[in-house]
């Protein structure tokens, strides 16, 4: 197997005094799709946050594609560029859809920007949008066009936090073809943190559990489903309440 994109050692994040998360140890690797699961309130987006180095972590170290970094290494810029996510709740600018799309093109000063914002729409289906103000997009549209802007920006690492949380079926279908094409096509690395266990089941090679903070299990998805070695995932992929 190769070398992970990242590994997490002894990773603890805390508000004051509340500990909202501790990983022992995680990998994550090149061109995988991987699930984080676990119920609300479990640390999942925290997870996401620190992976994105929006936070650092209170303690312990994230490496990243080689470096390290821990509560006090400032993560570059550039480093920081390789990753992009998409949040359960888009936040779009007042403008049309394409100049969303391309917002992070410009600020990155990427060449080709228009070419790259019009294969993004493409991808996911909003090419004949493109000048439609996002404003007037319904809930399964403007979580497409966040996902169409992540996507411009081709890094090494999409997250994906709650991506399909209340939309309807069909969205939630077509984010999911987006993301598989986006893999496969692209192996581009994906982590995804969500609570609907059949939406890890149908896209993740790996699944973790988060419960209360702990890291509990992370193995292959058919593992995890089938076989997990915690009676607790075991309880949790069937739907019960764990926590």
């Amino acid at each position: 197997m190769s070398e992970p994109i990242y590994h997490l050692s002894h990773l603890t994040k805390s508000y004051g005094p509340r500990t909202v998360l501790r990983i022992a140890q995680l990998d994550v690797f090149p061109g995988e799709i991987l699930a984080i699961v676990g119920p609300s309130g479990s640390g999942k987006s925290t997870c996401l946050r620190l992976l994105n180095f929006l936070e650092p972590p209170s303690a312990g170290v994230i490496r990243f594609q080689g470096n390290d970094y821990g509560p006090d290494g400032m993560v570059p810029l550039e480093m920081r560029r390789r990753v992009t996510t998409v949040f359960q709740r888009p936040l779009l600018l007042k403008r049309s859809v394409q100049a969303n799309v391309g917002y992070g093109l410009r600020l990155r000063r990427l060449p080709n920007a228009q070419a790259r914002v019009n294969e993004a729409l493409h991808r996911v289906g909003l090419l004949g949008l493109a000048r439609q103000k996002a404003a007037t997009l319904s809930g399964g549209e403007a979580q497409r066009v966040a996902l169409a802007r992540a996507i411009a920006l081709d890094t090494d690492v999409l997250l994906l936090d709650e991506p399909t949380a209340n939309l309807d079926p069909y969205n939630v279908g077509v984010i999911e073809e987006i993301v598989r094409e986006l893999n496969r096509e692209r192996a581009t690395t994906i982590v995804l943190v969500t609570h609907n266990v059949f939406q890890a089941r149908r896209l993740a090679h790996r699944v973790g559990l988060l419960l209360e903070g702990e890291l509990i299990e992370v193995t292959d998805a058919e593992t995890f489903f089938e076989q997990p070695d915690d009676p607790r995932t075991s309880a949790f992929a069937r739907g019960e309440m764990v926590y």
